[in-house]
Parts: structure tokens; sequence; C-alpha cells
């Protein structure tokens, strides 16, 4: 299964989100994921905001070598699914074609059917280690559950 994790400019809460998927496989033994992260309005190649390393750091993991990359249609073809960040990201994977295979990972991981505001991940950047702390608190939340989800789908 390969997962897309899609949010601005991919410095912050989709990149999170990825090494957090990577390391949650891991730690419950879900083999066969796939786990990459792109931005709807990035250029390739910036490294990921200091805020983001910090938290990630915090909590045993590394963005050091993360470099943001642009959300395209191969990106998109090569994900079998698709979790944007907010509700303007959900818009973007459909009208590159994603349409069908994208839902919010916050509706995902609460199990709902949802394009509203509320399951948006809010965007930390520009903010202070706090406010990152609470993003990446949030997203390792989600993507818990939306693995958690995933696994038990699987399983069936």
């Amino acid at each position: 299964l390969r997962i897309l994790f899609v949010c601005s400019g991919n410095t912050c809460r989709s990149p999170m989100a990825e090494i957090i998927a990577r390391r949650t496989a891991k730690e419950n033994g879900v083999e066969g994921y796939e786990f990459r992260s792109a931005g709807t309005s990035t250029v390739t190649g910036l490294p990921a905001s200091e805020g983001a390393r910090r938290a990630a750091e915090r909590h045993g993991l590394s963005l050091a070598g993360h470099t943001s990359s642009l959300l395209t249609q191969s990106a998109i073809e090569w994900a079998d699914l698709v979790f944007p960040m907010a509700p303007k990201h959900l818009l973007r994977v459909a009208s590159a074609g994603g349409d069908g295979k994208a839902i919010l990972l916050a509706a995902f991981a609460e199990g709902l059917e949802s394009e509203e505001e509320q399951f948006g991940v809010p965007d930390p950047f520009g903010g202070d280690d706090e406010t990152y702390e609470a993003t990446f608190t949030t997203l390792e939340a989600l993507v818990t559950a939306a693995l958690d989800r995933l696994s038990k789908e699987d399983r069936k």
C-alpha cells in the first residue's frame, strides 16, 4: 500500500506525518506500506522547517535529510491512498487526478467521510515550538489511528 501525505509547503505537516507513519508501521510490524509526502505550493528541494525538525527530534525522529517535493500527477498516480492535511489540499489532489483515492487524514482517522474544515490539521508554519509540538502530537494520533484502521481493513 502506497500512502502519500500532502500539505502546502511539504516542510512541516506532511513530512512529519511521513516519518511518524514509517516509525508507527515499523513498531506495529506492519509490512508492505510505503510512505511519501508532497506539497501543493512549494518548490522541490527545500529542507524541513526548523520547527518541524525540532519537534521530530524531541520524539526521536529526524527530518534532517528531508527535501520538499511538489505535488505532481505522477506522485498521485504512485499512491494508492492520499491523505491531504486540509480541504484546500484535497481539492488540489482531486483536480490533479486523485479524486477517489484521497480523503482528509483527520477524517479518515476518525472514520468519517467529510471535507469540512474541522477535519484539517492546522499549519504550524512560522509558529513557535509549542505550535509545532501540538501539530506533531496531533499528527501522531491521526497517523496512528489511520494506520490502525488500514491494518484492520487489510485483515478483513
